[in-house]
C-alpha cells in the first residue's frame, strides 16, 4: 500500500559526490522519522542517517562532515547528499520511513535499495 522508491546510486570515483533520493507514495497520512541505511556484502546493515519530522538529525560517526540528510515534506521525500566519498562507502543504500497510514496505524517501510560503488 505504501512504497518507497529510491534513485541516485551509481559508480563514482573516490572523492566524488552523489545525491540519493527517496520518495514515498501510496496511502500516507503523515511521515515520522525517515532515514538511510546501508549494507555491504557480508556485513550487517547499518544506520547512516536519520531525520525526524521535527528536523532532528543523527549520523553515524563515519559519515559526519561528509553526508547531509534532508527532507521535503511536501514531496514526501528524503535525500542524502554524499560528498568526499570513500571506497568504504560502497554498499547498497536503503531508504526507511515510519509512516502513519491513518490515525493510530503506523508502518515501517523500506525502499528497494540503490547500489553505490566508489572505485577508481
Amino acid at each position: 500500500q505504501v512504497q518507497l522508491v529510491e534513485s541516485g546510486g551509481g559508480l563514482v570515483q573516490p572523492g566524488g559526490s552523489l545525491r540519493l533520493s527517496c520518495a514515498a507514495s501510496g496511502s500516507i497520512f503523515s511521515i515520522n522519522t525517515m532515514g538511510w541505511y546501508r549494507q555491504a556484502p557480508g556485513k550487517e546493515r547499518e544506520l547512516v542517517a536519520t531525520i525526524t519530522s521535527g528536523g532532528s538529525i543523527n549520523y553515524v560517526d563515519s559519515v559526519k562532515g561528509r553526508f547531509t540528510i534532508s527532507r521535503d515534506n511536501a514531496k514526501n521525500s528524503v535525500y542524502l547528499q554524499m560528498n568526499s566519498l570513500k571506497p568504504e562507502d560502497t554498499a547498497v543504500y536503503y531508504c526507511n520511513a515510519g509512516i502513519e497510514i491513518r490515525r493510530y496505524s503506523n508502518l515501517v517501510v523500506w525502499g528497494q535499495g540503490t547500489l553505490v560503488t566508489v572505485s577508481s
